[in-house]
């Protein structure tokens, strides 16, 4: 009799054993959303001192620009698609993005505690 051996994320291991789970804690990852031009949530709030990924999902049908000075970072994310945006490690504060396309209506801030 063969042995099959599966491996298991530990995110898998932890919901198989009724572990609450937060997106963050397993990998360091958030997820920003675009939707009628506008950031969902408006404000995230995030660790300060650590690297994180930041996942934008655009669920509007035309592309948007993320752009933020205050984190020195601009990424276009294309209709119906999404990307990863590596941010931090940050120091305690606020830091303001737009939707460079919609500025009027695409705006948001990462707060860092």
């Amino acid at each position: 009799m063969k042995r099959v051996l599966f491996f298991l994320p530990p995110i898998l291991i932890g919901l198989a054993a009724g572990l609450p789970y937060t997106a963050a804690a397993a990998d360091d990852s958030y997820t920003l959303t675009i939707k009628d031009h506008r950031f969902e949530p408006s404000q995230l709030n995030l660790p300060a001192g650590k690297k994180l990924k930041l996942l934008v999902k655009n669920l509007d049908s035309t592309p948007e620009e993320f752009e933020s000075y205050d984190l020195k970072r601009e990424k276009i994310i294309p209709g119906n698609g999404q990307a990863w945006i590596t941010i931090g490690p940050l120091e305690p504060g606020s830091y303001k993005f737009t939707g460079e396309y919609h500025e009027n209506t695409a705006q948001g801030q990462i707060v860092a505690k």
